[in-house]
């Protein structure tokens, strides 16, 4: 029986645990936890404008109540 190779050697040192939350600690995603996501589970939720941008004809007549002034 051959024995599994730790790629960190600071591996075969640490506790089970603490290996594995140093590896969810890592920048790459865990892709085990991808795959299984259920999006399904996701709320449905409607964007709304908190601060929308005026149209062009609000800035028209704006421009035209300056120059009225």
């Amino acid at each position: 029986m051959q024995r599994h190779r730790s790629s960190h050697p600071w591996e075969r040192t640490m506790p089970h645990s603490l290996v594995h939350s140093a590896d969810a600690m890592s920048d790459k995603p865990n892709l085990c936890e991808i795959i299984q996501f259920d999006k399904k589970k996701l709320k449905k939720i409607e964007t709304k404008e908190k601060n929308p941008l005026p149209t062009k004809e609000t800035i028209e007549e704006e421009k035209r109540q300056e120059s009225a002034s």
